[in-house]
């Protein structure tokens, strides 16, 4: 097991410091140290993830610390992390960027939790061309805005549930339907992530010909969603779609069950977060639900640093006593494509670093990362898991199923 570094957590946006940091970093590098920044969400509606995250990135740290460090110039380095409560609020995420640059010295950015953080710090780190390695801000509206210093290790966020809507048109035809025959019910947040799910799943259902039969938006808390699902319930569609981040998660399965709640398919993201397999808090209520990954560790992805998907989420078990959600596997791999690229770059020159992360091609335990001329990784596919018997197993792409679809959901 891994002796963690202590975290001190402060208070409205006073700084979060690993490794026993006080006070500003002055520059980008301290002596032998590469300072690292950021804004994550430690309070407000995305704390959980946010946690996911920043576990997600210190332990990145301390695998690459304890093998040498970082190689710059013939000279090893460590990592360091400044970090920042955002509040889960993208105002503050903003103003904790331009604070982590100008009076922090940070040049080299990791991503916040949520689309929405990201769009709001991203502007503010293309103004200071600092370059931003994120793995949780997966709006595809991030990446049309031309910026030359965000680069992104995830799927884009449209094709989250997409493989719900092919799994649907497949089960059709298996049972001598017509995939124009399917009924899709979609409930999504009001934030940018969930609506570029939306987006994904609609555009998949209008190729296959299936109707739409009901198309919600969740309320702003995310604290009620029983409006639509009185018409779920009444219009009986094959396929039920939600994002609504993990507290959303939380709330389908609960209210689902409670309402009686049908249909053969339904799919969701953040399973893993709002931790819906968990016996005590949901029982079996989430049984059969497919969930939308980023990763999984059965995956055979492999790198230098962590060995296998499987012996990253050994690791990290090891270190935080629960099996890895995706969210904190790309943060992690974040930090490893900053390391590729500062040693590929042998320089601090920010211009030259940028041009080296522009030009990553590598494979981590996450996944292969390459970035396109946007900065989107184009190099890695989504994965669709079924909740059976309390685990999670993989069935979707069928080329990297694991296992076959239970189908209808029981």
């Amino acid at each position: 097991m891994y002796k963690l570094a202590k975290t001190t957590i402060i208070s409205l946006g006073t700084a979060l410091l690993t490794f026993g940091l006080v006070g500003n970093a002055p520059a980008k590098v301290e002596g032998d140290t590469i300072v690292l920044g950021a804004a994550v969400s430690l309070t407000g509606k995305y704390t959980t993830a946010g946690n996911h995250t920043q576990r997600g990135y210190d332990l990145a740290v301390q695998r690459v610390n304890s093998m040498g460090g970082v190689k710059v110039g013939g000279k090893s380095y460590r990592l360091k992390v400044i970090y920042y409560d955002d509040e889960s609020t993208p105002a503050r995420g903003a103003q904790l960027a331009e604070r982590l640059i100008k009076q922090d010295g940070v040049k080299f950015m990791l991503g916040p939790y949520s689309s929405g953080l990201t769009k709001a710090m991203a502007p503010v780190t293309e103004k200071h061309k600092v370059p931003m390695v994120e793995g949780n801000g997966a709006s595809r509206s991030l990446f049309n805005k031309g910026y030359r210093y965000l680069f992104a290790v995830l799927s884009t966020s449209e094709q989250y549930l997409q493989e719900a809507i092919n799994l649907a048109a497949e089960q059709a035809i298996k049972m001598g339907k017509s995939p124009s025959s399917v009924k899709v019910a979609v409930a999504v947040e009001n934030d940018p992530f969930s609506l570029d799910i939306r987006a994904g799943v609609l555009d998949d259902a209008k190729r296959h010909g299936m109707k739409v039969v009901v198309d919600d938006k969740l309320p702003r808390e995310l604290s009620d969603m029983s409006s639509t699902l009185t018409k779920v319930k009444a219009l009986k569609p094959d396929v039920l779609v939600v994002s609504g981040h993990s507290k959303g998660a939380s709330l389908a399965v609960r209210q689902t069950t409670q309402m009686r709640v049908k249909t053969p398919i339904m799919a969701m993201t953040h399973c893993e977060s709002a931790k819906v397999t968990s016996a005590e808090k949901f029982g079996m209520r989430a049984e059969g639900i497919l969930c939308a990954s980023q990763w999984a560790p059965t995956m055979t992805y492999r790198d230098n640093w962590f060995g296998s998907s499987g012996d990253y989420a050994k690791t990290f078990e090891s270190a935080y006593g629960y099996v890895p959600p995706y969210q904190a596997a790309e943060s992690t791999a974040s930090v490893l494509v900053w390391v590729d690229a500062l040693q590929r770059a042998g320089s601090f020159d920010t211009e030259k670093v940028r041009d080296a992360l522009s030009a990553t091609n590598m494979q981590t335990f996450y996944g292969n990362i390459k970035f396109d001329e946007t900065g989107k990784n184009i190099a890695k596919p989504m994965v669709l898991r079924q909740i059976q018997g309390g685990k999670y197993k993989v069935v979707a792409p069928t080329k990297w199923a694991s296992d076959p679809l239970v189908y209808p959901r029981p």
